[in-house]
């Protein structure tokens, strides 16, 4: 038996509108997706690449971001600061930061040197804090900025002991008057302050754009199905009337 099929214009041009656009829309989605693990894979190569000696006469353009460096210098150990609200292991804990002054030069380098909990009772206590003296070595990963958290309330102003929120580097810069490089460095060489430093994997948001390109590739075929079942029940009712 023949299948009987009605069509009509008005229906067939909304879906025609309805797959360009979830097309265009999941093929975009895929683009970024395919983009982003470029990136990963990028990271990944300079993560595992050997490390560049961080000097004084170091180009900027040789410090690229999640690639390895060895900094030699000292620590500025009277202006540490905490960033709140980093979570780790499901655990609540602040981020430990304090400048770094290299060797052989006048800039900084602002160091995120791990992780401690917070104290549960009172926020503001933290515990005490070693700090290696003198002039040290130390590797970590190069990064352009912290991750950012909501900010909650005004900003504290930048000062020894402040726990913030976020930072900028210019900001600090600004308010302190030292001459900063504007990156950071993630440190993943181990030193006796009892900091944690197994930090997060950067997320790219790879899966997401996967799971969108899924959602509007499906909704574009869904679109041209529902076009057709509903153009043969149309043609079955038009010939049970008949």
């Amino acid at each position: 038996m023949p299948i009987s099929f009605r069509f009509r214009l008005l229906p067939f041009l909304a879906t025609i509108a309805v797959v360009v656009v979830g097309l265009n829309l999941g093929m975009w989605q895929s683009r970024r997706a395919a983009e982003k693990e470029a990136i990963a894979a990028k990271m990944a190569e300079r993560m595992n690449s050997p490390a560049t000696q961080w000097r004084s006469d170091t180009p900027e353009e040789q410090l690229q971001p999640f690639s390895k460096v060895t900094l030699r210098g000292q620590f500025l150990e009277t202006w540490p600061m905490y960033l709140d609200n980093r979570p780790m292991q499901g655990r609540a804990g602040l981020y430990v930061l304090m400048p770094f002054k290299l060797e052989g030069s006048r800039r900084h380098i602002l160091v995120a040197r791990g992780w401690q909990a917070r104290n549960p009772q009172d926020r503001t206590v933290l515990p005490r804090l070693f700090t290696p003296s003198g002039t040290i070595e130390i590797q970590g990963i190069v990064k352009e900025h912290l991750d950012r958290v909501m900010q909650l309330g005004q900003p504290e102003p930048y000062k020894p002991g402040a726990i913030l929120q976020n930072l900028e580097i210019a900001s600090l810069a600004a308010e302190t008057g030292l001459a900063f490089y504007p990156l950071i460095v993630e440190q993943t060489s181990l030193t006796e302050d009892h900091l944690q430093r197994d930090w997060p994997a950067p997320s790219l948001g790879i899966d997401k754009h996967k799971g969108y390109a899924f959602q509007w590739y499906a909704l574009s075929l869904m679109a041209g199905i529902f076009f057709v079942v509903t153009g043969i029940r149309r043609g079955k009712n038009a010939e049970s009337k008949n």
